[in-house]
């Protein structure tokens, strides 16, 4: 047995143990649903910074529930978004900013939430390896709907906040959907050239010409245009716009090569958020 020194000393260890123990479990008692709004935004806010996104959005979520007015729960909004966009959740973030820009048009980052639309859009389709690995090819060959709707969310924050810090970054964005865009008429332009379906590839070759003509492929629609007059026999159609494509493309491999394109192999690499003018 223990001399009794000792067996107080064991109760007194036993005694810190267990208040330890409560005070532990107490905590972890403290969850979401009870914790008071500012600890819940604090923590919120640190599961965004260490990139746990599936944590933010749960604390993000119920914030918003429990604390329906309020400073924090817009920008509480505005990080949702955020950590849904992170968390590969584009539907969900789409609808949480959606909300917030209808909610709050006054708001003093109401134009950080128009950015973000158009970055949620514009990931849609556009994923980072693709972008920075040469696979524009693949991209321009994909439906075209929401990099079309993401132009269309930059060029609203462009012309809304022109002067705001995230309109640079979003011009620069709308020349690489830009050039995306055109790019897919061009493919577009070539399958019905390659298939002798001369007024279709025209007519594809025309809207580039009309829609994107700071596009560089405004070059390539020239000369798939001029080859589409000269097998529909329309050659001073032909000559005409052959001399345009000279006048602004003077170095097209067309000029050179009236086979021009061979295949499909043409495509150009286009280099993201490069300014094409």
């Amino acid at each position: 047995m223990f001399p009794l020194p000792a067996i107080k000393v064991l109760a007194v260890l036993a005694l810190v143990m267990t208040m330890s123990a409560c005070s532990i479990f107490g905590s972890k008692r403290q969850t979401d649903d009870t914790m008071p709004l500012e600890a819940l935004y604090n923590k919120a806010h640190t599961s965004l910074e260490n990139a746990d996104y599936a944590a933010a959005t749960r604390s993000y979520t119920r914030l918003i529930a429990r604390f329906p007015s309020g400073e924090y729960n817009e920008q509480a909004q505005l990080d949702l978004a955020y950590s849904q966009y992170k968390d590969n959740q584009p539907d969900e973030a789409l609808s949480t900013v959606n909300r917030f820009i209808k909610t709050y048009p006054a708001n003093k980052h109401v134009d950080y939430a128009y950015y973000l639309r158009g970055l949620i859009n514009f990931d849609r389709t556009n994923g980072f390896l693709e972008r920075f690995t040469g696979g524009s090819k693949g991209q321009a060959r994909r439906d075209q709907g929401y990099n079309l709707q993401a132009f269309d969310d930059f060029s609203e924050l462009s012309r809304r906040f022109p002067d705001s810090a995230y309109t640079a970054d979003a011009r620069q964005r709308m020349i690489y959907l830009r050039n995306l865009l055109a790019q897919h008429e061009i493919n577009v332009a070539e399958f019905y050239l390659r298939h002798k379906a001369y007024i279709a590839a025209a007519d594809r070759s025309q809207y580039v010409i009309e829609h994107y003509q700071q596009a560089p492929q405004a070059g390539d629609a020239l000369a798939i245009l001029t080859r589409s007059y000269l097998a529909l026999d329309h050659k001073d159609l032909a000559d005409q716009t052959r001399q345009v494509l000279a006048m602004n493309y003077p170095n097209h491999p067309y000029l050179t090569d009236a086979k021009w394109p061979h295949a499909p192999s043409t495509l150009r690499k286009m280099v993201p958020f490069s300014a094409h003018h």
